[in-house]
């Protein structure tokens, strides 16, 4: 008995081919419309923001000499980072005391709301942009034809100009909060061995807050890219296209009523 063979199917195609057919759709020159410029600037502006808040850390400190010959100068040192819940930093404070050498001490202040906020906001924002984009370059005809995708793209837009000027605003403040905690005369003034006769304190290590003040730049930059993008996806709805259509009926009804007042005028 002859064995049959079954129809050989089509073999799937690999992600590899799948990518390369998706690339290959991609309409690159709608970069060069604003629409899709401005997208790759808020994707870009983006990582930059909650890039600089998120990976940072610094240090502050402190020297603590003690009158006490038997004691030599303590230095401290005080590590600190994102998300800067400063209130769960300990670090070690020397004492003057024959008894005992040191006591845990934290700073102070809990600034983690503003900055997670930020963050987070920065990382929706990336992940958005990157797939409106794909959606953008790749299914524009859809996006063109399809009012609702304008729409819905209008309405996240004006979302997120609002959250980043609350983030960027919120987080300014909070940076500014985090500053006055670190500095090195906040950490002598928290420490009680430095109010006594016993010791006399100095400012150590000054924290360097250059990344941060670059977030907080970001997203105020971020705001405005927001901001301005809404006009040129409001141009994409059809409130755009009513609007100008009213505006065309104006016109021409301005223009037929001053024929028939000429023609009236003439008779």
């Amino acid at each position: 008995m002859s064995s049959t063979e079954s129809p050989s199917r089509p073999a799937d195609k690999s992600p590899r081919q799948q990518v390369d057919r998706l690339l290959v759709g991609l309409r690159w020159r709608r970069l060069e419309e604003p629409l899709g410029f401005i997208k790759v600037l808020q994707w870009l502006f983006a990582i930059f923001a909650f890039g600089c808040c998120g990976s940072y850390s610094g240090e502050t400190g402190a020297m603590v000499h003690c009158n006490n010959e038997a004691k030599d100068v303590s230095a401290i040192i005080v590590l600190f980072g994102y998300p800067f819940r400063l209130n769960r930093v300990p670090y070690e404070m020397p004492l003057c005391d024959d008894d005992s050498t040191s006591k845990t001490m934290h700073l102070m202040g809990d600034f983690s709301a503003p900055a997670e906020f930020f963050v987070t906001l920065g990382i929706f924002s990336f992940f958005y942009t990157m797939a409106a984009l794909v959606f953008y370059l790749r299914f524009h005809s859809l996006y063109a034809e399809n009012k609702r995708f304008p729409l819905a793209d209008f309405c996240v837009t004006v979302s997120f100009t609002f959250f980043w000027l609350v983030a960027a605003a919120a987080w300014g403040k909070g940076l500014t909060d985090v500053k006055g905690a670190t500095r090195p005369s906040s950490l002598t003034a928290a420490m009680p061995v430095c109010h006594g006769e016993d010791a006399v304190c100095s400012a150590g290590a000054t924290p360097s807050m250059g990344l941060v003040n670059l977030s907080v730049l970001f997203g105020f930059i971020n705001f405005f890219l927001w901001a301005g993008n809404c006009w040129f996806v409001f141009k994409e709805t059809p409130w755009h296209g009513q609007a100008q259509a009213q505006a065309q009926a104006q016109a021409a009804a301005g223009q037929e009523s001053a024929a028939e007042q000429g023609a009236v005028e003439k008779q």
